[in-house]
């Protein structure tokens, strides 16, 4: 089994020993480091049957500068990167950085075309208005390659993702009892674009109280997705 999306570097270091002492568990985990802090930590823990992936999550794309452009470019040569991400539309937390988000998912997207990397995309807005705008740029841009994190079952996204052959991810939302809509969601998805993840160390799946996440949760996401038929 695969965890396509965790950020490991976000662990503390007796959380992450314990983890690393369950990766073999696992096929294989992607890990992201999501701002210029944490890409050279990231890279370091891109052992084994651990990969990462590198980019400028859009709550920090305030930082998009040449300088970091340059850096992320260098840093995505390294042979351990199979993905550049997390980027997208944040509009929840970061509503006030519309431009500089769309400036640096343009950039990430062109950088992933470059190297011939899949996209890994984020978003969150409160009134749906994030996706709206995620899914419009999709149908303009049509990204080769490119991964819907935590999809949470927009159907604007939904359909746009379907248009573009992108993958949908899921995660610990998947389980909850109250979130039957995105299992109805997942039911019609098609399934060889269905990926599951465990975003380690947020969104915890039921049964963990809500309190636990790590790559090898990701059975839980990937139980619920069977149960819903794919």
């Amino acid at each position: 089994m695969t965890d396509t999306h965790a950020h490991l570097d976000f662990l503390e270091p007796g959380e992450l020993a314990e983890v690393q002492a369950h990766l073999p568990e696992l096929r294989a985990v992607l890990t992201l480091g999501v701002d210029p802090s944490r890409w050279e930590k990231t890279l370091a823990l891109a052992q084994g049957n651990v990969y990462a992936a590198l980019g400028l999550h859009p709550t920090s794309a305030h930082l998009l500068s040449p300088e970091v452009e340059e850096a992320l470019r260098h840093h995505a040569r390294h042979e351990r990167v199979r993905a550049i991400g997390e980027t997208g539309l944040d509009y929840y937390w970061t509503p006030e950085t519309q431009r500089a988000q769309l400036r640096a998912l343009d950039f990430q997207a062109a950088l992933a075309e470059e190297r011939g990397l899949p996209l890994v995309l984020h978003v969150r807005s409160k009134d749906g208005s994030a996706e709206e705008d995620l899914a419009a740029w999709l149908r303009l841009h049509r990204p080769k390659r490119v991964v819907l994190h935590a999809f949470g079952g927009h159907p604007a996204l939904e359909r746009a993702g379907l248009e573009v052959g992108a993958y949908f991810s899921l995660a610990g939302p998947l389980t909850y009892r109250k979130n039957e809509p995105l299992r109805e969601v997942a039911r019609r998805l098609p399934e060889d674009r269905l990926l599951v993840e465990t975003d380690t160390p947020f969104l915890p799946p039921s049964p963990t109280g809500g309190s636990a996440t790590a790559p090898t949760t990701c059975a839980l996401p990937w139980r619920g997705l069977r149960r819903c038929g794919g």
